[in-house]
């Protein structure tokens, strides 16, 4: 299983009990790993949940590398999620209006292609109900308890006692040692964190459908066009790409499943909502809009005329400065995930990031011990906050490519029509990291010394990089004027 990394498996009842009350706030992967790592941390946990249920519906997204390596500590969640792995997936890429450019490829031969190892994938595509039914059961085993129907509003917390809790709307009152705010980029931790930012329109959405796959059978061509690639191992899954002016879109094919996503002007119907659902006429009468004398390909139009009713999410996609604050004055508060920094769907890096956010702030948690919190807490931060900007700046970069390949050098070189995946994303371990850095960021910390001007602490971010606060603002300034989004200093690759 290339996804388990080296070292020993320490599973839960491997650390002795901390004593350290959590108390998590949102059921997305940021609290459900936050949950599972506290836990097997020695930490005791509970978890408010604003919904009836967890939400386990979904298409796919990117896992990388440096998200699972912790599985090695969950040998049942390995397994599984070996088993749901897109190890034999395949690789095609059009222009959109159905000219292929890249031949079906296997992802190992693309990565092998791209100088890099193809049996150590940077993260595979995923498909979001497996993997939180994944996460639900390893939560339900290990008898943590989730609260639903409790829908936060207020956070606070209590220098003086050294705690922190919320309120929720029925004006119920919860305390712990330390608060973790997974519950999205809404937040109402941000109040009292001091790190809210405003949401800016990208005027951009994405389309989203997964459904059965049996639906394509009413249409013989579609059927054929879409089908499997016969591999090694029988019928294998691929993923097509599409590359056009100012859009792209993605379909998976899979045994039993038919997903496809694709990046679209605003048409007035998006909502930031995942449950937003609208008909396909309304993508058909829009999709060819922006895109130039040449429409989309027919064959695309036919599988989206194929999609079962309440089906595709036309989710908006709102731009977000890096958020500057992720913890309460007294750090008994801390953001993780999307409550801490937002990703746009072309950055590979949304589940990626928020994954990796929960597997350090446990370690933290757990190096420091419960008479530390505050000192882990802002540890954790300084570990984690120029890793996000840089991967959310990376992320703008990869939809720029996206949106506006360079079509004369694709053929000679196909690697110019794929997103960045650089090591220093996925070569990462946070849990190691943790380890390795704790007391030297607390020293550093101590002296006052900025984290990236610490030559004894390793870089977690492109090495060579010196931070340089952004915004959203200069990078529309710069792609207004034809500008390519400077990265900055540092080997991004």
């Amino acid at each position: 299983m290339p996804f388990i990394d080296d070292g020993d498996s320490k599973p839960v009842g491997s650390y002795p009990n901390s004593g350290i009350d959590v108390l998590i706030v949102g059921t997305g992967l940021a609290g459900l790993t936050a949950a599972i790592e506290c836990v097997r941390k020695g930490h005791n946990v509970r978890v408010l949940e604003r919904n009836d249920d967890i939400n386990t519906a979904g298409d796919m997204y990117f896992m990388g590398l440096s998200a699972t390596k912790f599985f090695k500590h969950w040998p049942e969640m390995a397994k599984e999620f070996d088993e749901i792995s897109l190890h034999n997936c395949w690789i095609e890429t059009f222009k959109h209006d159905g000219d292929q450019m890249i031949t079906p490829l296997k992802v190992s031969d693309r990565l092998r292609d791209a100088g890099l190892d193809p049996d150590t994938p940077p993260g595979t595509f995923q498909m979001r109900p497996l993997v939180y039914k994944m996460y639900v059961r390893q939560v339900e085993k290990l008898g943590v308890k989730i609260q639903f129907g409790k829908r936060v509003v207020e956070y606070w917390e209590d220098e003086s006692r050294g705690k922190a809790g919320v309120v929720t709307d029925k004006g119920e009152r919860y305390e712990a040692d330390v608060v973790i705010a997974a519950d999205g980029v809404g937040s109402k931790s941000q109040k009292l964190v001091g790190g809210q930012v405003r949401a800016m329109k990208s005027g951009r959405a994405m389309w989203r459908a997964a459904f059965p796959i049996h639906h394509v059978d009413k249409n013989p061509e579609v059927k054929e066009f879409f089908k499997m690639i016969k591999g090694e191992s029988g019928e294998e899954p691929i993923v097509r790409t599409w590359l056009g002016p100012g859009t792209y879109a993605m379909t998976l094919t899979r045994p039993d499943t038919m997903i496809w996503v694709m990046n679209h002007d605003v048409t007035g119907s998006e909502k930031e909502s995942w449950n937003h659902t609208i008909d396909a006429q309304e993508v058909l009468d829009n999709m060819d809009k922006g895109v130039g004398p040449k429409p989309w390909a027919p064959m695309f139009k036919e599988l989206i005329k194929l999609t079962p009713p309440n089906t595709i999410v036309n989710f908006e996609l709102f731009w977000r400065n890096p958020q500057p604050k992720w913890a309460s004055p007294g750090a008994r508060v801390i953001n993780i995930g999307d409550a801490a920094h937002s990703f746009l769907p072309a950055s590979g890096n949304g589940a990626t990031q928020a994954i990796e956010d929960a597997i350090s702030l446990a370690s933290c948690l757990q190096i420091g011990g419960k008479e530390n919190i505050p000192q882990s807490v802002r540890a954790h931060v300084r570990m984690r906050f120029i890793r996000n900007a840089c991967a959310q700046k990376l992320g703008f970069s990869n939809a720029e490519l996206l949106q506006d390949t360079d079509w004369t050098k694709v053929k000679l070189d196909p690697r110019v029509a794929q997103p960045k995946l650089p090591s220093w994303v996925w070569g990462h371990d946070p849990e190691k990291y943790a380890y390795e850095v704790y007391d030297r960021v607390v020293e550093s910390m101590r002296r006052g010394v900025p984290f990236d001007e610490d030559d004894s602490i390793p870089p977690n971010y492109p090495a060579g990089y010196k931070y340089e606060p952004w915004s959203i603002e200069d990078i529309m300034e710069d792609m207004k004027n034809g500008k390519s989004i400077e990265l900055g200093s540092g080997n991004w690759d």
